[in-house]
């Protein structure tokens, strides 16, 4: 089948990771007849409403977008029938898709996920990759079941993880080799043969909380410096600074020997101690209530004592 004999989508989608795929959808020729995103939320202190970036993206498209509270709900469910898609692609949409509606398009909803599944099923796939240390990764188009990404497999995409490439810089990566991926599996769709994924090995990548951020000192450094990678921009990596939060944003590993914790200059560079005597060189920092910085600016606004130990 190619991509042109197929003449309705329907694309659901939320964040940044999404516009790709809806861009690249659009270019290819798909003819998507409407876009499903999440609501404006309020955002920051001031409490202003952010619009998703789907639907920047689909405004500027000139597509039709929709912003419903529950997609379960029965006249949204009425809402995608009436639109008689023959595929919904869903790309981080951030609600549970209904049984309702995975009955509704007769070739299915296909979905871009940033993992190899089944490894790192789940909200947070990136982040957790660099998190716990993986080499390599890549993107997977499935079709969706009423499980948590546990439907059957359909391309896949690999590709190296960097040794100090950020969630974002491989959320990047990731995105434009999804959006290539669902185009090529748009296009191939009445040949490729999908399969079952081996639950066996499959692993769970849950949504990240605030307390993820806070760093045991006592871990080996590369540990610590995977986390730093991993959960940049959130919830970061933290310690705590004389009762200050302390975020560390760019490190690598050190060649000095200090224990845990210990918050040293050697040489003119920050050094912060970690398990086995292990170090990090820390580059960029960020004390509550400041800027991020470089380590020599926030060198030069403090004065560390002999005994400072990071918490």
């Amino acid at each position: 089948m190619g991509v042109s004999t197929v003449p309705h989508f329907v694309f659901m989608g939320t964040p940044g990771f999404a516009v790709p795929t809806l861009e690249r959808m659009v270019e290819a020729g798909c003819a998507v007849s409407a876009v499903f995103t999440q609501p404006d939320r309020a955002k920051g202190r001031g409490g202003a409403l952010a619009t998703p970036a789907v639907k920047d993206a689909a405004l500027r498209l000139n597509l039709p977008v929709h912003q419903p509270e529950r997609v379960k709900r029965p006249e949204v469910v009425e809402q995608i029938r009436a639109l008689a898609p023959d595929v919904i692609v869903v790309v981080g949409y951030g609600q549970i898709i209904p049984k309702a509606i995975l009955d509704i398009p007769p070739r299915g909803i296909i979905n871009v996920h940033a993992s190899l599944l089944p490894k790192y099923r789940g909200a947070a796939p990136i982040q957790w990759a660099i998190a716990n240390g993986e080499t390599r990764t890549g993107v997977t188009t499935m079709k969706i079941n009423e499980g948590l990404d546990t439907g059957d497999v359909l391309l896949q995409w690999e590709t190296e993880i960097a040794p100090e490439e950020t969630a974002p810089q491989l959320s990047g990566r990731l995105a434009a080799a999804g959006a290539d991926l669902l185009v090529k599996t748009l296009a191939e769709l009445s040949t490729i043969h999908p399969h079952p994924q081996n639950d066996a090995q499959a692993s769970y990548a849950r949504i990240l909380k605030r307390e993820d951020g806070k760093i045991d000192w006592h871990h080996p450094a590369r540990e610590i410096l995977n986390r730093v990678r991993g959960f940049d921009p959130w919830p970061g990596a933290y310690g705590f600074l004389r009762g200050q939060r302390f975020q560390v944003w760019c490190a690598s590993v050190g060649d000095a020997q200090l224990p845990p914790g210990a918050l040293r200059v050697i040489n003119k560079n920050l050094y912060a101690g970690c398990g086995s005597g292990e170090t990090l060189e820390l580059q960029e920092v960020q004390l509550e209530g400041k800027k991020r910085m470089p380590a020599a600016a926030f060198l030069n606004g403090i004065t560390l004592a002999e005994s400072e130990a990071l918490q």
